[in-house]
């Protein structure tokens, strides 16, 4: 048996974030029926960040969440816990579809995460932050010469980024494989359900009412409220955002502008000492690769290293499986990969293994925007960065229904919706060939023929 295969043996198919004994007890099902001056549908960071703010704006308001599993249980409790300062997907995306709004989107990102941080000390939350940077890292040739120029294009929006060679880049962390890097230091890492968790205690300290196992089947308008119907009761809000994100929005036109694709990820038992000096990474910084297809990593509090990406899986009409959640193939190269990265690793087995939805739009970043003349408000699609720009999207989502009058609700990621993606079978197609000229273009360096229409049309994946 190779190696990794025997790393993954025991490996437990939950995720490690999730499989903790201090998780929560879960709240009880929506019994009955129930007014509110706003109802949030879905539990993650988008709904928590909007029940946040809307009881501390206006304290009194009645405010009741709706989550149709459990609280976290999406991609809010199961992503890498990169904490990435920036609502547009990064910079190459934001000069891509936003190039007259390139600095407010950086102010604004690194504003929402100072933002979170300071929540997170506010209200005692132990998210486990660590305010590392992000390491990109490049392992093919013809991704180095570009590095370079990203550092340039970064200081010169006043970011703090500093290319390394190979030298440099080995200096942070031992392997083989790597040729260059870009050490962003801005953001960092965190740990993703320690954040819920404390969202959850937080905003139920504050009087919000939650209901788990609550999934919404239906949303309409009357005269008097928005009501949304679920197996157990029905919910009469004055307002309502929804966050569901990857999941199915009660709202037609809003189950067009995104896609679940799905991402695994694998994490190791802890390092021991001597393990930790072989590989370095001393100022544990998240880590991608500047790949299309990529890889991150990063350490945990515990000295684990987290390990996911590179596959995306796309099913067939959007559809979202809980049987999705394992896909043996995935791990398995996720850990042969791992240890062609970190040879000097084997041995080190691998103690869990899951999977999860990314909602990806046609912009690769957030849609936002509003509905029923502006009682119905939605953020999502945040395409594997949401874990800051929620907090963005949360707040605006709430700022566009309660009519407030803030600069930035001007601005084209706020105004302009995102194109939305085509139906079946046409969609499936689009994302076998763009995944397929995203392959071609890591291993020759150029964006083909395919790509570059997408580019023309500014569909295409740019970050």
């Amino acid at each position: 048996m190779p190696p990794f295969l025997d790393a993954l043996r025991d490996t437990k198919p939950a995720c490690y974030w999730l499989d903790r004994p201090d998780r929560p007890e879960p709240n009880a099902a929506l019994s009955g029926d129930v007014s509110a001056d706003l109802a949030i549908v879905g539990g993650g960071f988008t709904g928590l960040w909007a029940a946040l703010r809307a009881v501390e704006a206006s304290p009194g308001r009645r405010v009741v969440l709706l989550e149709a599993t459990s609280i976290g249980d999406g991609a809010s409790g199961r992503n890498g816990g990169f904490a990435s300062p920036s609502i547009s997907h990064g910079l190459v995306n934001a000069l891509h579809h936003f190039p007259n709004e390139v600095t407010q989107l950086e102010e604004i990102g690194m504003a929402t995460f100072r933002g979170l941080v300071d929540d997170a000390k506010r209200h005692s939350i132990d998210a486990r932050i660590e305010e590392t940077g992000i390491l990109g890292v490049a392992r093919a040739e013809h991704e180095v010469d570009p590095l370079k120029i990203y550092e340039q294009v970064l200081h010169g929006f006043g970011q703090k980024a500093t290319f390394l060679d190979r030298e440099a880049v080995q200096a942070e962390l031992h392997s083989p494989a790597l040729l260059a890097g870009i050490w962003h230091q801005h953001g960092g890492v965190l740990d993703p359900a320690r954040l819920v968790w404390g969202l959850l205690h937080t905003v139920q300290r504050l009087g919000v009412e939650v209901y788990e196992q609550t999934p919404v089947n239906g949303l309409r308008a009357t005269p008097s409220a928005i009501e949304l119907s679920c197996p157990g009761g029905r919910v009469r809000a004055d307002k309502v955002v929804l966050g569901t994100n990857a999941f199915r929005s009660p709202l037609p036109h809003v189950r067009r502008r995104t896609i679940p694709i799905w991402d695994y990820v694998v994490v190791t038992e802890p390092l021991s000492r001597s393990q930790i000096e072989s590989i370095g990474w001393a100022n544990r910084q998240g880590v991608g690769e500047v790949s299309n297809r990529f890889h991150y990593s990063r350490l945990t509090a515990d000295d684990r290293i987290l390990w996911g990406g590179y596959d995306a899986i796309y099913h067939f009409g959007n559809r979202v499986k809980k049987r999705f959640e394992q896909r043996p193939e995935s791990f398995r190269d996720l850990a042969r990969r791992f240890f062609e990265t970190f040879p000097q690793l084997e041995g080190l087995r691998f103690t869990h293994c899951w999977g999860g939805p990314i909602a990806s739009t046609t912009r690769f970043c957030m849609d936002v925007g509003s509905t029923h003349e502006g009682r119905v408000a939605w953020a999502g699609g945040y395409t594997g960065s949401g874990v800051v720009a929620s907090r963005f999207g949360a707040r605006a989502a709430l700022d566009l229904i309660d009519g407030r009058d803030e600069v930035y609700l001007s601005l084209e990621i706020v105004n302009e919706r995102a194109f939305p993606w085509p139906p079946e079978p046409i969609r499936s197609v689009a994302v076998a060939a763009t995944q397929a000229a995203l392959a071609r273009a890591d291993r020759t360096g150029t964006r083909g023929p395919w790509l570059q229409l997408l580019d023309r049309l500014k569909l295409g994946f740019a970050s």
